[in-house]
């Protein structure tokens, strides 16, 4: 059982394209949702959306390597680069994949998981078009390795020559943090020594909201200020965003050894399933509450070792009730807003939701906050509702020591998934 620490981040997101701006812009309480640009939204219901916003592709990209691309893919290897670098880890040569790093070392034991809800959704919409227009012998050749789900994992492990595991999670809501949880327990149960984790998403596309819109999922409002409101009685849907993070995580005494910079360390993860519906979460919140307790065990913690939670919580009708509901169910009296110590935020209400690479932001968001002892607001709260009645760090956020953080992530099919990190010490 080792310990597995986090020492590199990146992240693509609608509040800023790299880990300072972002981490500013969520400490600031900045919203990055507006008028859909990517398309014409005049005769749809939906009009907003978190989009990602002048994203300069070509600092990580070759020009050359863009049409061969889905969206997804290109954020994902741009929060990639981000987190390598962060970490102190170079390409191994223009990405010819001999998995060797100036020093010499061999990377058969270092990883990729990078989760994804849909893959390239774009690709697929606009490959479709094409073929309808032209005939379907005309689509690119490049359609499927830009559409399908795993090719975001595929491309990092052959830039940075890591012949280790090589997967993708695909679990809805929750892909990045099984992503996440997955390559933890790789590096803890002794099988790599270092993983890159994280999760891509770029669905904010004509059919992906139509999906979504039709099955009354997402908010229909027009203020950016009321869109997406987690926890507040107002609530009338998510808002869909778009983007990728990275999370380079190493065993410990090899970090230390090697001198890495660490900001945290990730301690526990539980996994389970509603078993419940497709899409609605069970309403008690009975299967978030046991993930949450089986994280913690896993962990080794108890609940009174929690001070900050980083909810799921969409701004849908159903899953902040149940969430809250899960929340109360494990942790009590401390959930209580009055008089209890625990904070719960929803940082949807800044960057709105983006699917399978919801986690992978909201964990770099997680260890931030547990680094610089800081957490983070849930915007635009003004309505509270009494089925959800939580300490949600309402509109400002707050300085204050974070011993241990839940990052929780409902997907759906019931798929529910809980990362634990705590702050770094050199002594455990």
């Amino acid at each position: 059982m080792r310990r597995v620490v986090v020492t590199g981040l990146g992240a693509v997101t609608p509040v800023g394209n790299d880990v300072e701006s972002f981490w500013n812009s969520i400490r600031e309480g900045r919203c990055g949702i507006a008028p859909i640009t990517a398309y014409d939204t005049s005769d749809r219901s939906v009009k907003l959306a978190a989009e990602v916003k002048d994203l300069d592709a070509a600092r990580y990209l070759p020009k050359k390597e863009l049409r061969k691309l889905d969206r997804s893919n290109v954020f994902a290897l741009a929060a990639a680069a981000q987190a390598m670098e962060d970490a102190g880890i170079d390409a191994p040569g223009a990405g010819d994949g001999q998995g060797k790093e100036s020093a010499g070392e061999n990377r058969d034991r270092w990883g990729v998981i990078m989760g994804s809800g849909i893959g390239g959704f774009q690709t697929i919409e606009e490959e479709k078009e094409k073929g309808m227009a032209k005939g379907y012998d005309r689509v690119s050749p490049f359609f499927i390795p830009k559409a399908i789900a795993n090719m975001s994992a595929g491309h990092i492990a052959i830039r940075y020559g890591l012949h280790g595991v090589c997967s993708c999670t695909v679990t809805a809501c929750a892909s990045a943090a099984n992503s996440i949880g997955d390559a933890f327990r790789q590096i803890r149960d002794g099988y790599m020594d270092l993983m890159v984790a994280g999760g891509t998403e770029a669905a904010i596309t004509p059919l992906a909201i139509g999906g979504f819109s039709s099955m009354k999922a997402l908010s229909t409002a027009t203020d950016p200020s009321r869109a997406s409101i987690p926890f507040d009685a107002e609530r009338d849907g998510f808002v869909m965003g778009e983007g990728a993070a990275v999370l380079v995580l190493e065993e410990y005494e090899r970090a230390v050894k090697r001198g890495a910079r660490i900001y945290a360390e990730i301690c526990g993860f539980g996994t389970n399933c509603d078993a419940y519906h497709i899409t609605a979460p069970a309403p008690d919140g009975t299967g978030a509450s046991a993930c949450m307790r089986l994280a913690m065990q896993d962990a080794g913690i108890l609940p009174e070792s929690v001070d900050y939670i980083n909810a799921h919580g969409t701004s849908t009708a159903m899953n902040d009730k149940g969430e809250s509901a899960a929340i109360h169910a494990v942790f009590g009296d401390r959930a209580d807003p009055e008089t209890g110590s625990l904070c719960v935020s929803s940082t949807k209400s800044m960057t709105g939701h983006l699917l399978g690479a919801s986690a992978a932001v909201e964990a770099v968001i997680t260890i931030k906050a547990v680094q610089e002892g800081y957490m983070p607001p849930t915007i635009n709260y003004r309505v509270p509702d009494p089925e959800c009645l939580l300490d949600v760090v309402p509109n400002q956020g707050r300085g204050r020591e974070i011993r241990y953080a839940l990052s929780n992530s409902l997907g759906f099919g019931g798929h529910n998934a809980t990362l634990v990190f705590g702050k770094y010490r050199e002594e455990k």
